[in-house]
């Protein structure tokens, strides 16, 4: 079994307060759940209008499987109009 984990730092555009940040966030942890059954939480700069860290964790039984899921959460976030990744972290257990 293997724990694949991976952080992004966002800077969301244009938000002019936590509501519209959290409209974005909302959005993103939704599909990343519906789409790859991931677990997700933001996990720092819950206070900042423009920055938010969303974390997602996946369990698999190899670690192909789990690389393939978090390249496609990815990829997901990456596509986000309404944000920038601005630093990725990766990590397996």
């Amino acid at each position: 079994m293997i724990i694949g984990v991976v952080s992004w730092e966002l800077e969301i555009y244009g938000a002019q307060s936590l509501k519209e940040k959290r409209s974005v966030v909302r959005s993103l942890r939704d599909r990343l759940r519906k789409r790859h059954n991931l677990s997700v939480a933001e996990t720092a700069h819950q206070d900042l209008w423009q920055r938010a860290e969303l974390t997602v964790c996946v369990v698999a039984s190899a670690r192909t499987v789990a690389e393939q899921t978090l390249e496609a959460a990815d990829r997901l976030v990456a596509e986000e109009g309404r944000a920038r990744i601005i630093r990725t972290d990766r990590s397996f257990l």
